[in-house]
């Protein structure tokens, strides 16, 4: 079918209410059955992923506006008021007539008759107010927040308490910034400079960060990551700067016994046989055997042969299997946590709405029960490193302090602090880690 871009995001918009639907699958199914043009799939990609994002405010300008609550509206037209408004407010690139006409366009085209006035009549409202006007300030400061930037009362409430007013407000915008993309060169196969210049060769730059050892972090629109060069031949992997200060802190060394115990997608895995010069073994665990096929593929494709995978639920009671190292075998351990991914709400964009308080708490008893289980495959003198890619205390600095309370003869690892990343201030994906050792 041909599509223009605002009917493809309001299809997928519409899957996401009807299905409960991620927004990327729902996204990925709508733009299969498209003949598209690349700019249209390019601006329904961001359309669905900042209406996500900017949900609450968006609703909050149809409420004001409309004259009822966006739950009142015929859903619908909530969509398609949200992708007149997103595109009024955030993308200075669209004139306003032309988003106020293609709105009213959708509207027909969607069979919603007199209500494409309605959508009409409701952004030229918007565009003749003044500025002052629109989403006047709220007494609560959470609340304010909150409508402003788009999250919900109890997560901005939790960022408040952690880093006050002010530096709150610049974490909330941070996370709905586009996400940067960032490379791990693979450094067995080829350089970083090779990379560089391969990536020059088709117009796309990259910069090291200079903190991480074999980072690059791309500039601008790239397109299809995998028709990159250097992709399929397995001389890099795409991965965040934080999560490859993970591996680096684990340090693993050649010959050594490690085990990832929540493996899928791989990106850890991969990391630590790359600095293992894939020489040892890597185990590579994770509950779901469906998803440890991604860490083969990546495994294939990076040209790596040290990793075995295990499906097991370390959460569970069951006996491991035999062919898993025995307890007390392993040189060196690495807990990268199921977690609530509050450190990449500007990734995941329906993430912030998806997460409860409840739920975190439901998290922090697996994350340790998964913690309790791993330790007991550490060496005397071995390291386990905890991580989340999270910035909520209690799946961190709490985590670590309870399972040190239960385990006397663990302690943190003197020589290296651990560390929360706050993305606003590294520019990065907000992480957790703490480097264990077994006495």
């Amino acid at each position: 079918m041909t599509s223009s871009a605002r009917y493809l995001a309001f299809l997928t918009l519409r899957q996401m209410d009807r299905q409960d639907a991620f927004a990327n699958i729902a996204l990925d199914r709508v733009l299969a059955k498209a003949r598209a043009q690349e700019v249209d799939r390019h601006l329904a990609t961001e359309l669905v992923y900042g209406i996500v994002r900017h949900q609450r405010t968006l609703d909050s300008l149809i409420e004001q506006f409309g004259r009822r609550s966006a739950s009142q509206q015929p859903p619908a037209l909530r969509r398609i008021l949200q992708i007149g408004f997103y595109q009024l407010r955030y993308l200075d690139r669209i004139p306003a007539s032309a988003a106020v006409n293609t709105t009213v366009e959708l509207a027909h085209r969607c069979q919603l008759g007199r209500l494409s006035k309605v959508a009409n009549g409701i952004l030229r409202t918007y565009l003749r107010t003044p500025k002052d006007k629109v989403l006047p300030r709220h007494d609560n400061p959470v609340t304010d927040l909150a409508l402003r930037y788009s999250y919900p009362d109890w997560l901005v409430e939790l960022w408040i308490d952690r880093l006050g007013g002010e530096e709150a407000e610049t974490l909330c915008a941070w996370f709905n910034r586009p996400p940067a993309i960032d490379l791990r060169v693979n450094r067995l196969q080829t350089s970083v400079d090779r990379v560089r210049a391969a990536l020059q060769s088709v117009s796309v730059e990259a910069q090291p960060l200079g903190d991480i050892p074999g980072s690059l972090r791309l500039n601008g629109h790239v397109g299809a990551i995998a028709n990159l060069p250097g992709f399929a031949e397995g001389h890099w992997s795409v991965q965040d700067a934080s999560a490859q200060q993970v591996a680096q802190l684990l340090n693993p060394k050649p010959g050594e016994i490690v085990i990832d115990c929540c493996a899928a997608p791989g990106g850890k895995t991969t990391h630590i046989a790359e600095l293992m010069g894939d020489r040892g073994t890597v185990w590579a665990l994770d509950r779901h055997a469906g998803r440890l096929e991604r860490v083969n593929v990546n495994a294939r494709r990076l040209q790596l042969n040290c990793i075995q995978t295990r499906a097991v639920d370390l959460a569970a009671e069951s006996p491991l299997p035999d062919e898993l190292p025995q307890a007390g075998s392993c040189d060196r351990v690495l807990v990268d946590a199921p977690c609530s991914g509050l450190g990449t709400l500007h990734r995941h964009a329906d993430a912030r709405w998806r997460q409860k308080p409840e739920k975190i708490a439901e998290l922090t008893q697996l994350q340790a029960k998964i913690l309790d289980r791993a330790a007991t495959w550490v060496k005397p003198n071995g390291a386990m490193v905890y991580s989340t890619c999270t910035t909520h205390p209690e799946e961190n600095r709490q985590q670590v302090e309870r399972f040190l309370s239960h385990h006397p003869d663990w302690r943190i690892d003197p020589a290296v602090e651990p560390q929360q990343i706050w993305p606003h201030r590294s520019d990065r994906d907000g992480f957790y880690m703490a480097r264990l050792c077994k006495q």
